[in-house]
């Protein structure tokens, strides 16, 4: 499937955002992508897992938007670079500007938008969730440091829980270690908390990046299948 890269301004710094259309005359629900950052990461262009969770997304129905939120530092940093200077509050900037550019899309119902995103990108959907009251659902696979703090001033991300206001989908590896099944039971406790709308898939066999098709090690098909099914209905019923 074929994409196109539309450039938005965040704070006067370009950030590319790919999308991809699927068939049909629309109006299309839309879906906010959260990349994740494999190692040598240094664009969405080079992200094999992103780009096909993306086109799969597309296929099922869905305007997909994935913003480049490493922008705010030259591609051919290094990406401990990115992951030790990374800010909530301007992560949140970039997914507002993402979610705009893709409501005020003619072929899109700005109505029925929802947020995903894998390990790093887990955590940036959540944070998406937390601070954009128009995402309808949020599906969360596998996104770690949800319970730190990430830029000056900014609260821990698994604090803003209350402010969620869609339906959470979360899937998670009983095996992982960024997060720890202890650290998904927190995750869990803050949105019943929070009394959120939310349903948690956890998997035994399975650690981090589950769904990694493209590193064997990881890879595991039976669960990551499970996963897709289970994300596709949710958005089907939340975004329908």
């Amino acid at each position: 499937m074929t994409h196109r890269i539309e450039t938005t301004e965040v704070n006067g710094s370009p950030m590319e955002v790919f999308l991809f259309e699927p068939e049909g005359p629309g109006p299309h629900p839309g879906l906010v992508l959260c990349q994740h950052i494999p190692v040598g990461h240094t664009g969405v262009e080079n992200d094999e897992f992103t780009l096909k969770t993306a086109e799969r997304f597309a296929e099922n129905g869905y305007l997909v938007a994935a913003p480049f939120i490493f922008h705010w530092w030259p591609k051919s940093d290094e990406m401990d670079v990115k992951r030790d200077a990374f800010r909530d509050d301007w992560t949140t900037l970039d997914l507002d500007a993402a979610y705009k550019l893709l409501a005020a899309k003619e072929n899109v119902d700005a109505n029925r938008i929802g947020i995903a995103g894998h390990c790093w990108g887990g955590r940036v959907a959540w944070l998406g969730a937390c601070t954009n009251p128009g995402y309808k659902a949020a599906a969360i696979f596998y996104g770690g440091r949800i319970k730190l703090a990430m830029g000056e001033g900014t609260p821990p991300a698994i604090e803003l829980a209350a402010n969620i206001a869609c339906p959470v989908m979360g899937f998670w590896g009983n095996d992982d270690t960024n997060p720890p099944p202890e650290d998904v039971d927190l995750l869990e406790a803050a949105l019943q908390k929070a009394g959120k709308d939310f349903v948690f898939h956890r998997y035994d066999g399975a650690g981090h990046a589950f769904q990694s098709f493209n590193n064997e090690e990881k890879f595991r098909p039976e669960a990551s299948e499970d996963a897709w099914n289970k994300a596709l209905a949710f958005f089907a019923e939340k975004l329908a």
